[in-house]
């Protein structure tokens, strides 16, 4: 019966060892309704303020950025807002 056993964690841990390790890929522009974040890299390269916007106008709501990470694996945060009040237009909505 030990035999068996350890016949068996010798097999798992063989298994264990040759499957590759993967790491889960994280999009560089990611968001919902209420917001996003956009990673640093991105940012630096292109026009992260009309990435945002865009992104926020595609569920009628206005952009708020929040915060930014500036340094390598950082994002630059931001929220999506309902249009504040007394606002007479609505966000214009990009569609691409």
């Amino acid at each position: 019966m030990r035999i068996i056993k350890a016949a068996v964690l010798i097999a798992a841990g063989a298994m264990l060892s040759w499957a590759p390790a993967r790491a889960d890929y994280v999009p560089a522009f990611r968001g919902n309704d209420t917001g996003g974040i956009i990673a640093y890299e991105l940012a630096q390269h292109s026009d992260a303020r009309q990435l945002a916007v865009d992104h926020c106008a595609s569920y009628g709501k206005v952009v708020k950025f929040l915060a930014v990470d500036p340094h390598y694996g950082g994002y630059v945060s931001f929220a999506c807002r309902w249009v504040p009040y007394g606002a007479n237009n609505r966000p214009l909505r990009t569609l691409y």
